[in-house]
């Protein structure tokens, strides 16, 4: 491919396909490349209730190929690569994917933020199925129910005082006695009638009944006791890791490695866009990355026009 492209999206979650959707709308032919997991954390997911639109709820795997079927309708290429290197020193930018280079003339990058875990035996299997990185998604599912958060900083705090409105028991379990939780987060939990906290304790297994967990091993490392825990869901809330290394030569990006914007999507360099998880590390949820990747594509093609009329 050695034409220069109007725009190319790399990552093909809800921001990177939903960018897709507009560009290609706009007669922009646009080119997304898949990267290693194409849908995103959503394919994690079993299922989605809080999508609008779907009012029984939909499979996280379905939308995101239903997504991406709708921005190839309109025109949308979809490479199924991985960009391992780039250059956004002078336009056109320049990608590279399988040692082939690209040119774009804008770049909308969308390649999310991955969530630690705790690299529990057969983590990805029960994922969907009582493990979850995201309490505001999945909370619902275990209304009334008992559930574990394990972490010490204000996202555990945040997450179970969300999942103490919703479960009938929330135990925050952190490998050390003291926290990285701001004083005001760590109060607002041990207030909290419905939360329990069990410190230093660690997460070691899972205890699975017809593909389900229903309690975990539990290590705690002042005396040295194994025992079983009985849970529903075990929700890890121990950070996230933002896919921007590719590009961090380049763009400005906070302490932990998120892509700074400003203006809605615009990075330090005009003509490069980021959207969804990689430049949100407060929301995280599949509606605000689609909004976010709706508005890189328009800021792009506005950019594009201006580039064109100038």
């Amino acid at each position: 491919m050695s034409d220069v492209k109007k725009v190319t999206i790399v990552g093909t979650g809800p921001a990177g396909l939903t960018a897709a959707i507009y560009a290609a709308r706009a007669q922009l032919a646009p080119v997304v490349f898949a990267g290693l997991q194409h849908g995103g954390q959503l394919t994690t997911t079993t299922e989605i209730e809080n999508f609008p639109g779907f009012e029984h709820g939909i499979d996280g795997t379905k939308l995101m190929m239903d997504m991406t079927a709708q921005a190839e309708r309109f025109g949308t290429t979809i490479i199924y690569d991985t960009i391992t290197k780039a250059d956004l020193s002078a336009r056109p930018f320049k990608l590279w994917a399988s040692e082939k280079e690209f040119e774009t003339e804008t770049l909308i990058i969308s390649t999310g933020a991955a969530a630690k875990t705790l690299g529990l035996p057969n983590e990805s299997k029960l994922m969907g199925r009582g493990l979850s990185t995201c309490a505001t998604c999945d909370g619902f599912f275990f209304k009334g129910k008992k559930v574990t958060v394990v972490g010490g900083g204000d996202t555990a705090m945040e997450d179970a005082l969300y999942l103490a409105n919703l479960a009938s028991e929330v135990v925050i379990m952190h490998r050390r006695d003291e926290f990285k939780a701001s004083p005001i987060m760590l109060s607002r939990a041990e207030k909290h009638p419905n939360i329990e906290f069990r410190v230093p304790h660690v997460v070691e297994d899972t205890i699975v009944n017809d593909g389900e967990v229903v309690g975990l091993k539990v290590r705690d490392t002042k005396t040295g006791e194994l025992y079983d825990h009985e849970t529903d869901a075990l929700f890890m809330a121990i950070g996230h890791t933002p896919n921007s290394e590719v590009f961090k030569d380049f763009l400005e990006t906070d302490d932990a490695g998120y892509v700074k914007v400003k203006n809605f999507t615009e990075t330090n360099i005009k003509g490069v866009y980021a959207a969804g998880d990689i430049s949100d590390p407060n929301f995280r949820q599949a509606i605000t990355a689609a909004g976010m990747g709706c508005q890189a594509a328009i800021q792009a093609q506005r950019y594009i026009e201006e580039q064109h009329d100038a």
